[in-house]
This record gives structure tokens, sequence and C-alpha cells, in this order.
């Protein structure tokens, strides 16, 4: 038995212990872990990881010393251990949770803003353009990141990943051309995998590529399920189902920046019921002792987001032209966070959620932000090489990811722990205020957008006591300017121009 006599509060504890490795581990063994402090009990499942190896993982939640019994059929016995569990450091602020109903912190009350991107199968991508993508993302505001335990069988994305979940071999790749890649999808003639034997190495990389995001302080989104393929693995059994879920909740619960998405596009499955995709939840429910951020993403129809186990909204637009307009109502609606993880992208490839330009990209960020919800960007872009960053990752060409950090910076400054929409604001605005104040009170921060209009000035009056500091901020040139402190009625002159805001805060 190996493992760490000290491990950071939130961070990743492992056992490794030497067991059986006749038969099929996978199915045939089990292993599990009780880990006990001053505050809390914890039980994990533990998992088979090749060559004669199991592992049992947890992520401690308290300060202070730790006990921990391992038992199982594994074939190494029970085993016993202590380890010290010292304060978090650095930028180690614990799992994201829900707050204050439609918004989100880290547990150790930090508030987070979700600020994310889409790159479907960056991780089974090669080491050199894996590499360039953690580089692009350190350039970036981005603090969440979409993508897939499965490889992906989509326009753009015909190739062969690096690794499979599964022992085996695929279909031969060279019959693939992209005239009759639909002709492929859903089908699993060709396959040999053996979906009761896991790769070992396929799940080791992609806990890596966890590892190398949370480092960067960015939330890992893991769609576990997806209908884009030709390899077999979207019309697997439900024994096949229920025991990939249970191997890959024991592998990557314990990394505190984990989201877990149930599917990406559930609606269109060929085989799968909503009495499939509870079921997966109610694994979730029971084997993720720390109670990751849960949801599911929709095509067409939404999911019944009211379901308990669901903690957050995660919408793909429904409208080809409204997308971040419609938060207040899915905020009324579900009463939970609304996050626009696919809200289109900006591109020039020939679908219609895959052209948008960079300007409405923008537009539609600062819109739904105004709004009270969170939005997600995705970049498609025709190039040379094929490679998009939607699906590959690699480097961004677009215009809209440079400017989200002037976003991120006013989330920030603003200290509301997020907004909320003003509906007491004129019909032609769109403005947002801190979510936890009383609606009757002059608030202490408003966020005017002005979106595609063009307002050469604007009049705004709260009472004639209070005074405000107000800025001009062009979203799309990223330029701040201060216009001074102002009290009574406030004339504010703007350039006419199109993706213009104003804000006015309480002056101290």
């Amino acid at each position: 038995m190996e493992y760490r006599k000290t491990v950071e509060k939130w961070d990743v504890f492992e056992v490794t212990l030497s067991g059986a490795s006749e038969g099929n581990p996978f199915t045939e063994r089990t292993v599990r872990g009780t880990f006990r402090g001053g505050q809390e009990c914890v039980q994990a499942d533990g998992f088979y990881d090749g060559a004669g190896v199991y592992k049992v993982r947890f992520m401690p939640s308290f300060e202070g010393e730790y006990t921990f019994q391992i038992d199982g059929t594994y074939g190494g016995g029970k085993q016993e251990g202590s380890f010290l569990v010292t304060a978090a450091s650095g930028e180690n602020h614990g799992p994201v949770r829900v707050a204050n109903t439609y918004h989100f912190s880290y547990e150790d009350g930090t508030p987070y803003y979700p600020i994310g991107t889409t790159c479907y199968v960056w991780d089974l991508q090669s080491d050199e353009r894996i590499a360039e993508t953690l580089e692009m993302l350190k350039e970036s505001a981005f603090n969440k990141i979409r993508f897939c335990v499965f490889p992906k069988h989509y326009d753009y994305n015909l190739n062969e990943p690096r690794s499979y979940p599964y022992e085996g071999t695929p279909m031969d790749s060279s019959v693939l051309t992209k005239e009759n890649f639909n002709e492929y999808t859903f089908r699993s003639e060709g396959n040999h995998f053996d979906y009761t034997r896991f790769n070992p190495d396929h799940f080791r990389h992609l806990e890596w590529c966890i590892g190398q995001l949370r480092d960067l302080g960015i939330e890992a989104d893991i769609i576990m399920m997806h209908p884009y393929d030709r390899w077999g693995f979207c019309t697997m059994t439900q024994e096949q189902d229920d025991l990939y879920w249970n191997y890959a909740v024991a592998r990557f619960a314990a990394y505190r920046n984990v989201w877990w998405s149930l599917a990406n596009e559930y609606d269109i499955f060929p085989t799968k019921t909503t009495k499939d995709w509870e079921r997966y939840a109610a694994i979730l429910g029971e084997k993720d002792p720390y109670r990751h951020l849960r949801s599911i993403h929709n095509c067409i129809h939404f999911y019944d987001y009211n379901r308990p186990w669901v903690t957050h909204c995660s919408i793909q637009r429904q409208d080809i032209y409204k997308s971040a307009e419609l938060v207040n109502e899915w905020r009324e609606r579900y009463r939970k966070p609304v996050v626009l993880d696919e809200i289109a992208y900006e591109g020039d490839i020939q679908h219609g959620w895959g052209n948008i330009t960079g300007e409405e990209m923008t537009r539609r960020f600062w819109e739904a932000v105004c709004r009270g919800g969170y939005p997600g960007h995705g970049e498609t872009f025709l190039n040379p090489e094929g490679m998009l960053w939607w699906s590959h990752g690699g480097k961004l060409h677009g215009e809209s990811w440079k400017r989200f950090a002037l976003l991120a910076q006013i989330l920030k400054e603003a200290g509301t722990g997020g907004f909320a929409p003003y509906e007491r604001c004129s019909w032609d605005e769109v403005c947002a205020v801190p979510e936890t104040e009383p609606f009757s009170v002059v608030k202490s921060f408003y966020l005017y957008y002005y979106s595609f209009m063009r307002p050469s000035f604007r009049d705004y009056y709260f009472d004639d006591e209070t005074e405000f500091e107000v800025k001009v901020i062009d979203t799309w040139e990223m330029t701040i300017e201060d216009r001074g402190i102002h009290k009574g009625k406030i004339h504010v002159e703007l350039p006419g121009k199109q993706y213009m805001a104003v804000q006015i805060r309480k002056a101290h």
C-alpha cells in the first residue's frame, strides 16, 4: 500500500494497492475506502488501474488528522492508515457550488463567474496539440471547458483519437469520407471493443488533463456521453453503461474542478430514454460523495431542469437568433443558475450554429450576463489544417475570446456575487444589478448594456442624494472611460456606437 502522508485540503488523496489481476478485475473485484476526519466520514469506491494495481481516491474537505480503511474483494485484504490534511493554498478554493439560487461560488465562499468554452475532444489529440491548447487557455479568460470522455464522430472530426476507453480495436476508418460519414453514425459494426474491460491508459490521460486544468484554475465540465459515435459507445447496454458510470465516477470524483454533464444533446441519442438519464443521475447521487455540479445538455428539447438532481441549466439555444434574450424566462422557470453552454459559435463553417461574428458572440455574452446568466464560447473557423477549436483545441483564430477578460473584470470588480436583471429599467435597455440587494432600494451597482443599439446619450435618475461614479464601457474596443461623480438626474453622452455599456456605481 502506498500513499502520501500529507495532502492539501480539497486536493486528491490517493491510496495505491496491489491485488488480483486474473479474470476480469473490472467486473469481478471491488475495492472501497472509508475516510474519517474530525468533521466528516466519507466512503468512496476505488477502481482497477490495470497490471494488478487498484486505487482509491478521496478529496478531504477539512484540515487535520484523518484515518482510512480499505476493504473489498480486490485481493489485498483490509488495510489501514492515516494522513494529515493541510490548509488550502494559492488559488485552491475548493469545488464550485450553487450560491444565491442563480449563481456560483467556490466552497470557501469565493464567488465564481463561469466564462466557459467548448472544446469537445481536445483531450484526445496529440501531445503537441494538447500543449498548444493549454497555452491558449492560459492566455484567455476561460475558467470552464466542456469536453468528452468518448471520442467524437462528426463534421471536421473524422480522425481516430489518441486512445479508446476500452480494450479492443476500431473499425477501419479509411472507408470514411466527408460524403459517407453519416452512414457510420450510431453503428458498431467493424469495431471489436470489449465494453467490460476499460483501457486504464485512456483514463489516466484524462485525469492528467483534468489536473492540468485544475492547476490553471479551470473547471472541467466532463461530457460523459454523446450521440456522435461510430464505435458503439452510445449504444451500449444498460449493464455496460452502468459499469462505465461507476468506473468513471470512482476515477474522477476526487478532483475538485470536476462538473458532471450527463450528455451532450441527450435528446438525439438513438437508444436512451429519460429512465436511462435518471438512472445515471442516481448513480452520481449515490457514488459521488462530493456532490459535484450536475446537468445535462439539449439539442432541441430541454431536459426537465426542475429535476432535483440537476444543479444548473446547461442550455443550447433553441432559436436561430435568440439566446441570451431568453435568460430572464429560464431563470423564472427553473430557479437555478442558467449556463448557456452553446449560444452558437464564432466561425465560418456552413452550419448556422457555427458562423456568427465575433461581435455577435461578444454581444450575447454581455447580454446574458446582464440578464443574470452565464454564457459559453465556441469557435469554428475553417483553416488549412482542418483543426477547429470547438473540437480539437489548438489555437483560437477569432476575436470574441480576447474580449471576455473585460467582462470577467467587471464581474469581479462589482463584488456582487452575481447579477440579476433589473426589471425597473427602461424597455429599450438591459440592466444588471446585484442579485442579493432588496428590490426596493437604490442599488449599489447598475450595469446598462445597449447591445446593437446606438444611443448618442442616455439620462438616468435614482434619487436626489446618492452620489454615483459613472463609467462608459466600449465592450468591443475594450475601453473604460471615467465620467466622474454625479447625483440627481445623470446625463451621459455616448458615441452612437454599438456594443456600449454604462456602469453606474455608488461613490465611495
